[in-house]
């Protein structure tokens, strides 16, 4: 009875503390990921208040998280979208693939990690964080420019991408063979291969046997078959979190929506907890020493998000700002950086890799906001500088494109 005490006043508290913190990053309109991590680092073993019995039931509820962000990733995305997303911009995925997750490789082999540290710190560095960025866009009221659709397509290839390389990286980390990993990895492509030609040619059909117009029994069914998926993908080798994400894709129109504003709390809720366990492995003594190895993988990979978005809006016809706006936008990095280190950290692979995907992922979920906002008028200054005889002749040219194209450009 004592210890079922102790357990609800740690968990209660974690709870509160996370709402407060919540509250207090609302009220100064900046993502509350870093503060959860934060409590994380308080909480966990080297902190102020270390847990005692409530860290397994925090365990779970982290794992849940998991799953239920790629869950709602997968909901925000419909099977077409994904296929049309592939066919007309796979060679922005490419460019940021290679941007983005070489300088992250390259730093682990300098730092002596070895080349599966390697592969798992590349996916850090190369992921953008979707849950900040759409935020973002939302605050600063730009999500009807042109070059947002450019945005998102980067992410959606992204959040794709991560069907193919979470097994590859959960093979590596389980330390497999060759042959296992390369059957996990055929099994995990042939998996999304066919919840993709299900979903564009049954989708309907599936939604339909799904969707009810009781709140809870919507919920229950959705949420139970997403566990059951996880759970066998899992048994699979696969990934729990590639699993939920192809059940989210797999749902669409009614089903869908109704899904998403059902679990949205409940995602908010697991994730926070996520964040918070993924800080609790983390001893605070431990980021110091990785914290300038940290701060120039951000300023390095922060540029190259930036040259990504800049060619991504360039390719697609957009005018200078709005490519500035879109490179700018990309920077933050966030929930699923934190997932791929918090593979890493389980499988024990390399102690000093959580501390520095921690700070890497907190430098990274400030500035980009930051980025996000000051990128273009700062891009425009320094640019305009150098290109002063041209400067008003420029302006006359291009006033009503920028008008017509960007009309959230005003006040910005």
């Amino acid at each position: 009875m004592h210890s079922s005490a102790r357990f609800l006043i740690e968990f209660g508290a974690i709870i509160l503390a996370l709402g407060l913190l919540g509250r207090f990053a609302a009220r100064f309109q900046f993502s509350p990921i870093p503060l959860y991590l934060l409590a994380g680092l308080a909480f966990g073993e080297g902190g102020l208040l270390p847990l005692g019995t409530s860290e397994e039931f925090v365990a779970i509820g982290a794992e849940i998280g998991v799953i239920l962000l790629l869950l709602m990733l997968g909901l925000e995305y419909s099977a077409s979208d994904l296929v049309s997303n592939l066919k007309t911009q796979y060679t922005a995925g490419l460019v940021d693939a290679a941007l983005n997750a070489l300088p992250g490789a390259a730093m682990a082999l300098l730092l002596g990690w070895g080349p599966v540290a390697a592969v798992v710190l590349a996916g850090v560095t190369w992921i953008s964080s979707s849950g900040v960025i759409a935020k973002v866009l939302g605050d600063l009221g730009r999500l009807g420019n042109r070059e947002t659709p450019v945005i998102l397509s980067v992410l959606v290839l992204e959040d794709l991408s991560m069907a193919v390389y979470l097994p590859i990286i959960t093979a590596l980390l389980a330390g497999t063979g060759l042959a296992a990993g390369s059957l996990t990895l055929a099994v995990a492509l042939g998996a999304a291969a066919l919840v993709l030609l299900v979903a564009v040619r049954y989708g309907r059909h599936i939604s339909r046997f799904v969707s009810s117009d009781d709140p809870e029994k919507l919920l229950l069914v959705v949420l139970g078959l997403t566990l059951l998926v996880a759970g066998l993908a899992q048994q699979l080798q696969v990934s729990a979190a590639v699993g939920a994400f192809l059940v989210g894709i797999a749902l669409s129109g009614e089903a869908a929506e109704g899904a998403h504003n059902l679990l949205s709390p409940l995602r908010d809720l697991f994730a926070a907890v996520f964040f918070v366990f993924f800080g609790l492995h983390t001893d605070p003594a431990s980021i110091p020493p990785v914290l300038l190895p940290a701060l120039a993988l951000a300023v390095v990979t922060a540029g190259t998000k930036i040259a990504t978005g800049y060619w991504a809006a360039r390719r697609a016809g957009i005018s200078a700002k709005g490519r500035w706006r879109a490179g700018g936008t990309l920077v933050a990095r966030g929930e699923f950086s934190i997932v791929i280190a918090g593979l890493a950290v389980t499988s024990g692979i390399e102690p000093s890799l959580g501390p520095l995907a921690t700070a890497y992922v907190l430098i990274l979920v400030i500035v980009g906001p930051l980025t996000a906002r000051y990128t273009e008028p700062l891009a425009t200054r320094l640019t305009g500088r150098r290109r002063k005889p041209a400067v008003a002749s420029d302006t006359a040219d291009s006033g009503l494109e920028s008008v017509a194209e960007e009309p959230h450009e005003v006040g910005q």
